[in-house]
């Protein structure tokens, strides 16, 4: 039985990640020594040196594969290994796990098996032989009937990726929806998706704008009417105006003109809502002898 100090005591000396110091020290029978160099052996030593650098540049992708879809997006610190085949052979294994198996959480994504171990082992195995921090940030699976269909969309080789779902619309509609949602950046699908919470506290926003822009205290709540409804076509799909319309037709109009409905939408964009750290040259590339 490995103990929870030993495990700490390990982490400390590696920098390495509690599952990985646990294994180590089964592995090894609970010696340290052992438990260090077998980290080394399977070069995470190495990829938790680089655990605390920012990964915000990456790939966003989509595998479908019949009435299953993944979509998915991994982090690494530059564009350059992005375009990678490692890294991109390391985005296709993990979006044929989630496609395969019933996985909800990130948790469950990383502890799942594969080739290499489990897909936590995999990545650590990746950093080692890449050479830079890579990190799996998010990811879903939608799963359709038959009377529903996908709509993919990749922008700039996975900068963005758009997955859709359609009822009664074929594919051809699902990925033009998802190509304006590509552009136009939804954040939700419909009106009843936006959070009550978020909507208050955009209406109290609308209404310190109008105070402060003199309009009168009993026009307030009718202007506000119209405020609301243009945030719904700034971020719900089915209420934004749909990109290629030559007659101010929504998005929920010209799907529902080609006979379907809109069921769901995901968008990822590559280290969105991530900060990005800035460091000048000299810094990084010491860094780089030095990792």
């Amino acid at each position: 039985m490995i103990s929870a100090s030993l495990v700490k005591e390990l982490r400390e000396k590696t920098g390495a990640g509690m599952l990985d110091c646990k294994k180590a020290l089964e592995e090894t029978n609970g010696v340290i020594d052992d438990a260090i160099d077998w980290l080394r052996e399977k070069g995470i030593s190495k990829a938790a040196k680089k655990a605390d650098r920012i990964a915000t540049e990456g790939i966003a992708s989509i595998l479908i594969d019949n009435n299953n879809a993944a979509i998915i997006e991994v982090n690494s610190e530059t564009d350059f290994v992005a375009e990678n085949e490692e890294f991109k052979s390391l985005v296709n294994t993990i979006l044929n796990i989630i496609i395969k198996n019933d996985i909800d959480t990130l948790e469950e994504l990383l502890e799942s098996t594969c080739d290499e171990g489990t897909i936590n082992d995999l990545i650590t195995q990746k950093i080692a032989k890449i050479g830079e921090k890579i990190s799996l940030r998010r990811f879903a699976k939608i799963i359709k009937s038959d009377s529903e269909s996908f709509g993919e969309y990749i922008h700039m080789g996975g900068k963005i990726a758009v997955l859709t779902l359609l009822d009664n619309a074929s594919a051809s509609i699902a990925k033009e929806v998802a190509l304006h949602a590509a552009a136009m950046r939804p954040t939700y699908v419909k009106i009843e998706n936006v959070p009550k919470d978020v909507l208050e506290k955009e209406k109290i926003i609308m209404k310190e704008q109008l105070i402060n822009e003199g309009k009168q205290v009993d026009r307030i709540e009718s202007i506000l009417i119209g405020k609301v409804k243009k945030y719904y076509e700034d971020v719900c799909l089915e209420n934004q105006i749909f990109v290629k319309s030559e007659n101010k037709e929504t998005v929920g109009q010209y799907v529902a003109n080609n006979g379907g409905t809109i069921v769901n939408m995901i968008r990822f964009e590559v280290g969105e809502g991530m900060e990005k750290k800035t460091e000048n040259f000299a810094e990084e590339v010491a860094k780089q002898i030095n990792g």
